[in-house]
């Protein structure tokens, strides 16, 4: 599998061709690994009726409504294996950051483990959606199945572009994660793509509120190299992309209680996800895309 990393560091993912191929290689790099996929049949829990259809099987058949209504209907069950995969990605401005090490952006490494994990859900019969908070065009693509559904997901991660400031607009956070508690129902996996910096003081306890609603909740940060290790010398200085904070600092005397502050915000955010039930993965840029795809796998189990 560590020969699809170069492939990542060569690759202009700003190519729709070109994510639908990594997004093809991660998955099958992956697939041996996949999640449940959905399934019907005599499940946990009863998922309501619908009408009959040629190959149903008649096992389900419910001789009542035929009786009374005179149509033929089948009783469906949702097993523990039903699953329907809904993706959050953070497009705000910080997403769109490039160090000089890195293969891509963050939203561009975002977008193909969110591409990657779409194709491996669609292909066991999954339904996916694609929703974001900032970004434009930020096109949210309803949930749906087939192949059909590949090719838009694919087209909204290819054209968003990263833009505004949710530091700023706490409400840009707060109204996608409403429509996604709208749009997700009980035993939905959310899989939510961010690098989690300069985020609502608020944040890691809204989303992490997701878990306890019964969806299989799991947060993904996201990090650039350069954020993930300090490499810098000398003076720098520093501005954020959201929020507007500047500062002038000497590199060396800085990087120690920076790497703490950012293993601190981790820690964090792991404790929060943890204690309801949700899922931390850690994931910098230049990783090989299969291995994080595989930790995140592991998750909706």
């Amino acid at each position: 599998m560590s020969a699809l990393h170069p492939i990542w560091t060569e690759i202009d993912w700003s190519r729709l061709a070109l994510l639908r191929l990594h997004a093809r290689q991660v998955a099958e790099g992956v697939y041996a690994g996949r999640h449940r996929s959905a399934s019907r049949g005599a499940g946990v829990e009863f998922g309501g009726y619908r009408e009959y259809a040629p190959g149903d099987d008649l096992r389900w058949l419910d001789r009542r409504s035929l009786l009374r209504h005179d149509r033929l209907v089948v009783r469906q069950f949702e097993t523990e294996t039903d699953r329907a995969l809904c993706f959050l990605v953070d497009a705000s401005a910080s997403m769109g950051f490039r160090g000089s090490n890195a293969p891509g952006s963050k939203l561009e490494f975002a977008a193909v483990l969110a591409a990657a994990l779409s194709r491996l859900a669609l292909w066991g019969g999954d339904p996916v959606s694609v929703s974001f908070f900032g970004g434009s065009p930020a096109v949210p693509v309803a949930l749906s199945s087939g192949r059909d559904q590949f090719e838009r997901i694919l087209a909204a991660l290819e054209t968003v572009r990263a833009g505004g400031d949710a530091y700023a607009d706490h409400a840009m956070l707060e109204r996608a994660l409403q429509s996604l508690s709208r749009a997700t129902r009980r035993g939905a996996i959310v899989v939510v793509l961010s690098d989690l910096i300069d985020l609502p003081p608020a944040a890691a306890d809204r989303i992490s509120a997701l878990s306890p609603a019964g969806r299989v909740l799991t947060v993904v940060q996201t990090l650039d190299l350069a954020e993930a290790t300090f490499p810098f010398v000398g003076a720098v200085r520093l501005r954020a992309m959201e929020g507007g904070a500047v500062v002038e600092t000497d590199a060396e005397t800085t990087r120690d209680e920076y790497l703490a502050a950012l293993e601190e915000r981790t820690r964090a955010w792991r404790d929060a996800l943890v204690a309801r039930g949700g899922r931390f993965v850690r994931a910098v840029s230049t990783d090989d895309p299969v291995q994080i795809v595989r930790s995140i796998v592991r998750g909706m189990r």
